[in-house]
């Protein structure tokens, strides 16, 4: 079992940066697929960033280019880099950590990222 507490989120102006963590309670094997998605009000939970074993990354299109996931398997935890932000991206933000070995899917409570105009 995996508890994933996110942290990191706030309010902050466009243009700002922000350094959001997802500490993991059991181990993250180098096997697991690591993501953050995020919850806009009246959409979908969209994927933001994934990070695959041999590290590979996926970003979504809007992202790309001002966002970074990593991991520190020291800490057992994933971070995501958000530089140049846009009130767009204002969201919770919730980390995954998917266990395809064992077909398990784990999702943190999320934190909240404002970016004010």
């Amino acid at each position: 079992q995996v508890q994933l507490v996110e942290s990191g989120g706030g309010l902050v102006q466009a243009g700002g940066s922000l350094r959001l963590s997802c500490a993991a309670s059991g181990s993250i094997f180098a096997s697991n697929v690591l993501g953050w998605y995020r919850l806009a009000p009246g959409k979908q939970r969209e994927m933001v960033a994934t990070l695959a074993s041999g590290g590979f990354t996926n970003y979504a299109g809007s992202v790309k280019g001002r966002f970074t996931i990593s991991r520190d398997n020291t800490k057992n935890t994933v971070y995501l880099q958000m530089n140049s932000l846009k009130p767009e991206d204002t969201a919770v933000y919730i980390c995954n950590v998917n266990d395809i070995i064992l077909g398990l899917n784990y999702w943190g409570q999320g934190t909240q990222v404002t970016v004010s105009s």
